[in-house]
């Protein structure tokens, strides 16, 4: 056995030690609202990586680019660090100066729609590249957009002119569960919108049959470690359009000119020698007054972009993990049941999550929000469960117009409040447990006795105070 076999034999051998010694004790051992599923597959594919000295995107990457956007039904994807790298490219890729043909290019000051409650990396980088976010409020118990307002406001948008209206429709499926994506569709082609679909809460979920990333013009999913699927931190975009693959590409790295995909290990070359895989490396490439320079593709910048491209090692994880996508999201499906029958007994203090009609959603979490007239607070659950070691979340930004980084944005609305209720409503009384696979059945047995325990109690004070 070499010593590369040697080390990866001591690390299974480790974690599977360490798996073994994890026992759960209620009242003690934390309950996480998610975190990583990973064994010694992924840890060895890391490592393997790590000691190969090439840690740059590559063959591992590569080869997850190809297989992942089946996934969402689509033709191509590229692979970044983070989900919130994935909405930055949709949006740069839409704004390119490049010259690949792509007929999507959209001016500076293209208004974007989204709902006003969301994860700020949604629009954040709309704003960083100089488009302009319009806000619609959200309908209960989904907090999705309300699309009755989204018509008004892109109708409204319509008639100001084309250089005016309203470009870009983003939101991301509130835990998996889509809004009417029929209608969606049916929206977009009449205000001439282009859809982003932000997936990344929302892998493995279907609507009439069709997987949910594969409407948008382009789709992002996040591979942060409480998501559906991990590599520790990533994130994918994926579309149909051969012409926008190659925008999102060079924005990924630098805006380089170079989109050959020459393998990084190759029989023809030598790379100790300085030689690359590329056969068509050095060539007139520049514009203006060094049209006629002969220069390296490899530093040609088509693009005025970024770098932010993935480790080989989040390539390598990912593909492990794509292996136990099916484990992994029939276990989100079969927890979110098993927490309905936990709060379903006391639907009449909440708005309780439903499936959309024709979804079929692979639940990113058990979203509550607690009624106008219920005789506790959100707080007040809440703080009894991060009590009790249950991991609570409120539902990311809330309205975002409440948060200091974007309160600028309020301005022209006037009182958020008003214009945005239920918003309002969601940000004072929502939260959400989790539904990852890391949820045994001790702990949601252990869910369902804090959750009967607290409204015991309730029950116990309210019979006092009569």
């Amino acid at each position: 056995m070499n010593k590369l076999e040697e080390i990866k034999r001591l690390v299974t051998e480790y974690i599977q030690e360490k798996r073994a010694s994890e026992k759960f004790i209620p009242g003690e051992s934390l309950v996480n609202y998610s975190g990583p599923y990973f064994d010694e597959k992924e840890y060895n594919a890391a490592i393997e990586v790590l000691l190969s000295e090439w840690n740059v995107h590559a063959d591992k990457c590569k080869q997850a680019e190809r297989n992942f956007p089946a996934l969402l039904d689509k033709k191509f994807g590229v692979l970044t660090n983070s989900g919130s790298s994935a909405n930055l490219l949709m949006f740069a890729a839409l704004s390119s100066e490049g010259n690949f043909g792509s007929k999507f290019k959209l001016p500076k000051g293209s208004k974007v729609l989204t709902p006003v409650t969301c994860f700020p990396t949604t629009i954040s980088p709309a704003l960083a590249l100089g488009f302009e976010p319009v806000f619609c409020d959200v309908e209960l118990p989904s907090l999705n957009p309300n699309l009755d307002e989204v018509e008004e406001i892109l109708k409204a948008n319509y008639h100001k002119g084309s250089m005016d209206r309203i470009r870009i429709f983003i939101y991301a499926h509130v835990m998996g569960n889509p809004v009417d994506m029929d209608r969606v569709k049916y929206l977009m082609d009449k205000y001439d919108c282009i859809f982003l679909e932000d997936t990344c809460d929302a892998l493995g979920g279907y609507y009439d049959g069709k997987r949910l990333g594969s409407y948008g013009l382009m789709s992002s999913v996040s591979l942060y470690v409480a998501h559906h699927i991990s590599a520790i931190e990533g994130g994918v975009v994926a579309t149909d359009n051969p012409q926008l693959l190659r925008v999102l590409d060079s924005q990924r790295s630098w805006g380089r000119g170079c989109h050959c995909s020459c393998p990084i290990t190759n029989n023809n070359f030598d790379a100790s020698k300085g030689e690359t895989a590329c056969a068509n490396r050095f060539g007139k490439w520049l514009v203006g007054d060094g049209k006629d320079i002969t220069y390296d593709h490899r530093y040609v910048h088509d693009e005025m972009a970024f770098n932010i491209k993935p480790l080989e090692m989040q390539g390598a994880i990912l593909l492990e993990q794509m292996k136990k996508l099916p484990e992994m999201e029939q276990a989100r499906r079969d927890n979110f049941k098993a927490l309905e029958e936990i709060f379903v007994k006391h639907e009449k203090y909440f708005h309780l999550p439903k499936a959309t009609e024709k979804s079929d959603p692979c639940w990113f979490g058990y979203l509550m929000t607690v009624k106008e007239d219920a005789p506790f607070s959100r707080d007040e659950i809440t703080a009894f469960l991060e009590k009790e070691k249950i991991q609570t979340r409120t539902y990311f930004t809330g309205n975002i117009l409440y948060h200091k980084g974007y309160s600028h944005l309020a301005k022209g609305y006037g009182s958020i409040k008003d214009r945005f209720n239920v918003a309002d409503f969601v940000t004072r009384n929502s939260f959400f447990l989790g539904t990852y696979i890391g949820l045994t059945d001790e702990k949601i047995k252990y869910i369902g006795e804090k959750v009967d325990e607290f409204f015991e109690n309730l029950n116990r004070k309210d019979k006092d105070n009569k």
